[in-house]
């Protein structure tokens, strides 16, 4: 199972398309993690990001770049986190919810194929990857934890709901046939895991 790729473009916004944006700091900040998204140092963009959010935590782009910095350096546990705090700041930006759907989608992929765990708190770890990724997804079934199974296929099924998001709030058609077509897939899979499982 291959991780999901962002269909529409994911771009770094910039901070001074907010009107009300006073704080000089904050917009210094994120035009610094901009430069260095640009060089692919995602770990220097997230500090940068998370100083302009500790700075003035109601900006709604500081809050969706941190969300594209942790997706890009696929911590896609904190993507999720961030994502859903852009959207209850922005709930109409249509772009957020695909971000969130995708990473949902290879967190999921991720504790399919072992790369990642929940740990006896609940907390999403990182562990040595012992799957090639090639392989049946029955086959990979029952080597996981039935902790991590629930919780992936809770991620799938959040990620049909966000996808379908998309597609109301989107003015982009060009992607409509795509995104269903994902759904679709989304579906299916649920499906297989929850009928091998027994889970509904």
């Amino acid at each position: 199972m291959k991780k999901a790729l962002l269909l529409v473009s994911v771009l770094f916004i910039s901070v001074m398309t907010t009107a009300c944006i006073n704080n000089l700091a904050v917009q210094e900040l994120n035009n610094k993690a901009q430069v260095f998204m640009e060089q692919g140092d995602y770990q220097n963009a997230i500090e940068r990001l998370k100083s302009s959010i500790d700075l003035d935590p109601s900006i709604f782009e500081s809050h969706y770049n941190l969300a594209i910095a942790y997706t890009k350096a696929e911590d896609y546990s904190n993507a999720i986190k961030v994502y859903n705090d852009a959207i209850k700041l922005n709930p109409d930006y249509a772009d957020t919810y695909y971000s969130l759907a995708v990473c949902e989608e290879n967190l999921a992929t991720d504790l399919f194929h072992s790369i990642v765990t929940l740990d006896e708190a609940g907390n999403i770890v990182k562990v040595d990857p012992t799957q090639d990724e090639s392989e049946e997804l029955a086959q990979n079934k029952d080597k996981l934890s039935e902790a991590n199974y629930n919780y992936m296929l809770e991620l799938l099924k959040s990620a049909v709901g966000h996808y379908q998001q998309y597609l109301e709030k989107s003015t982009k058609q060009d992607d409509s046939d795509d995104v269903k077509a994902k759904i679709e897939d989304l579906n299916s899979r649920i499906d297989e895991f929850s009928q091998k499982s027994g889970v509904e």
